[in-house]
């Protein structure tokens, strides 16, 4: 993408409310009718249709605000990204189906990368033409990263691979696997931690689907057996693999996907709406059982708002968020678990003779209630954050903590 003249970059350079104005303006004049999760026309947009969207977002200059434009991104400050997410959030459009790539993979090769790995892999994601997934948790070594298996080892100018991978978002459409791997022993905990691009066509790569209570496959085992990469696969130094791992999930927990708040504000919108279309809802709606739990609801919502732009606030200004992004992530997952609670118990009212906006808020509701059980468990288990907080913040003993 060529970012001269840009009209997104024109818009930035006018200031905030102009960039925010152009944000708004084309992702609402350009996203189809059916991607609107709160439109009666919604249907479950496929692959193709997801890439092509966010493929045009990227042209619009509306994805990458932050990369480096050396890599194809827009060169401009988190700022900028907060506001573009604030405006995807307040539409109900399809989640990205390259977040690994963007959010995860992409930080990360920016920090530790090679000039010529920046250059392979960086605009690529951002157009769209590779989808990543994420190596890292294993069955017996989820959250604790220190009790990884997988093992490297190497042999002259390339590296042999065996173990095994689970829970790995979007494995089966991917093309590289963002992969933590162990050069030592499981003994040697954080030292010896090596994290590499691996192509998911490599000759013994295995992917075994999950199917997870929605009923999608969206989860799998991913094997490796005896599986040989090249050293100029690895990405940073052969013991920087805890470093650049920690970053990934700080950057995970911290920053990625800072549209949450007003999503889930879009979300409870829908959600109240539908109620109000239909007359034995409705009522619902005038019970103060209901009126506090949603007033508890926007409340949390709105905090969650404060801390997503306190965040911005602190690394606008250089300052490294590191365990602080464990509290972002413990928050949001257990405000929006407790928020589909709610909306369950409003939608499990739906009849057929209930309007069509009260039933197509049905299955919404109870598809994205069973989605939001594994809130508090992916990016990091509600346990896990409670003990990095307790130790890495508030400085605990780990007997107290």
């Amino acid at each position: 993408m060529h970012t001269e003249q840009h009209p997104a970059l024109a818009a930035a350079a006018e200031g905030p409310a102009a960039y925010r104005q152009y944000a708004r303006q084309w992702l609402r004049s350009h996203l189809p009718e059916h991607m609107r999760a709160d439109s009666l026309d919604y249907r479950a947009p496929t692959l193709d249709e997801c890439r092509a969207w966010e493929a045009s977002m990227y042209e619009a200059g509306l994805a990458g605000m932050t990369w480096p434009t050396a890599y194809g991104g827009m060169g401009l400050t988190l700022r900028e990204h907060l506001i573009v997410n604030k405006e995807v959030g307040a539409l109900l459009m399809p989640e990205s189906v390259s977040s690994i790539g963007k959010e995860l993979a992409g930080p990360i090769i920016q920090t530790v990368g090679t000039e010529e790995q920046k250059q392979q892999f960086l605009p690529r994601i951002l157009a769209m033409h590779d989808y990543w997934c994420q190596g890292f948790s294993e069955p017996d070594a989820g959250s604790d990263l220190a009790r990884l298996r997988t093992k490297a080892v190497p042999e002259g100018d390339a590296w042999r691979i065996n173990g095994q991978k689970i829970w790995t978002s979007g494995a089966a459409k991917a093309h590289y696997c963002l992969l933590l791997t162990r050069t030592g022993t499981v003994a040697d905990k954080h030292r010896g931690l090596l994290m590499f691009a691996v192509p998911m066509d490599t000759p013994g790569i295995r992917v075994v689907p999950i199917k997870s209570i929605d009923g999608k496959e969206s989860f799998a085992e991913v094997f490796f057996d005896n599986v040989v990469v090249p050293d100029s696969a690895r990405l940073g130094a052969p013991d920087e693999g805890w470093n650049a791992a920690i970053r990934v999930l700080s950057i995970e927990r911290a920053t990625n996907r800072m549209y949450r708040a007003w999503r889930f504000e879009a979300e409870l919108r829908h959600l109240v709406a539908a109620c109000k279309s239909d007359p034995a809802l409705a009522k619902l709606l005038d019970d103060g059982h209901h009126q506090r739990r949603i007033g508890e609801v926007l409340g949390q919502i709105d905090a969650l708002k404060g801390l997503v732009e306190h965040t911005v606030d602190q690394m606008t200004a250089g300052a490294r968020i590191g365990a602080r992004g464990s509290l972002t992530k413990l928050f949001w997952s257990e405000c929006h678990q407790a928020f589909m609670g709610l909306a369950l118990s409003l939608v499990s009212q739906v009849t057929p003779r209930s309007s069509p906006q009260a039933r197509r808020a049905r299955k919404a509701f109870a598809n994205a209630y069973l989605y939001a059980r594994a809130e508090t468990i992916y990016a990091g288990t509600t346990e896990v954050q409670l003990d990095i907080i307790a130790q890495r913040i508030m400085d605990l003993p780990k007997d107290l903590a």
